[in-house]
């Protein structure tokens, strides 16, 4: 039986590619630059990618936060500070959320029934202002964001450190619930727990994680995790 809850934020509750474009808009008009497609789309591959070498501890999260920007920039050929960009992006990017669909009905429903926390690899200072302005804390047990934190998913110190703030916690009695096979699934598979995929973009399991569960649509997800 299910009693506790993980649950990603970035791509599981918000759509995090909607809120990236938008602080993105933001910060190269800024530096006079016409944030196109094409350039959005640019710098969420390299972000993405910089983010797995997070994930693997090949990067730190300083060296990713900024040069995330000094790869992009130089990509495109502007000269324009990796450090500034860097702060005025978070400060865009701190500011408005887009849920995906049936994500806070999703958090109203589960959270009569299980205790949830929210486990995410985010900027804390984003994360904050985000989860401030989308009024989901009162969804949560508790709030574990990897920054604070100090580990990241999917390392299992970071699940260790959540599962050291759950009362009477139980393996058995808990799962975690994203999109990712790297960081949220792997991270389960390391921490010992089940997993749900919210596998929305229909990708192949291609990294050989265990998936106890898949779902495409948050809507699945109640009947799911009351059948485990």
């Amino acid at each position: 039986m299910v009693k506790n809850i993980l649950i990603d934020l970035d791509g599981t509750i918000f759509d995090f590619l909607k809120s990236e474009a938008v602080a993105l808009s933001k910060t190269l008009l800024h530096f006079g630059i016409n944030p196109t497609d094409d350039l959005i789309k640019l710098y969420s591959k390299i972000n993405e990618s910089q983010w797995k070498l997070l994930e693997t501890g090949e990067l730190t999260r300083e060296q990713i936060l900024v040069g995330r920007f000094e790869i992009f920039f130089k990509e495109i050929g502007a000269d324009v500070s990796g450090i500034e960009a860097r702060h005025l992006y978070e400060g865009n990017l701190s500011q408005g959320h887009y849920f995906i669909d049936y994500a806070e009905e999703l958090l109203e429903e589960l959270s009569k029934k299980y205790s949830l926390y929210l486990a995410s690899n985010g900027t804390a200072i984003v994360q904050s202002g985000r989860i401030k302005s989308s009024g989901i804390k009162k969804y949560f047990k508790e709030i574990f964001v990897s920054e604070n934190v100090g580990y990241n998913k999917p390392d299992k110190r970071f699940f260790d450190y959540c599962f050291s703030r759950i009362n009477d916690f139980s393996p058995s009695e808990t799962i975690i619930v994203g999109d990712s096979l790297s960081s949220d699934i792997l991270g389960g598979n390391n921490a010992g727990i089940r997993t749900i995929w919210f596998n929305k973009n229909y990708m192949k399991n291609d990294i050989g994680v265990i998936v106890d569960k898949e779902v495409y649509s948050l809507r699945e997800i109640p009947d799911v995790v009351k059948n485990m």
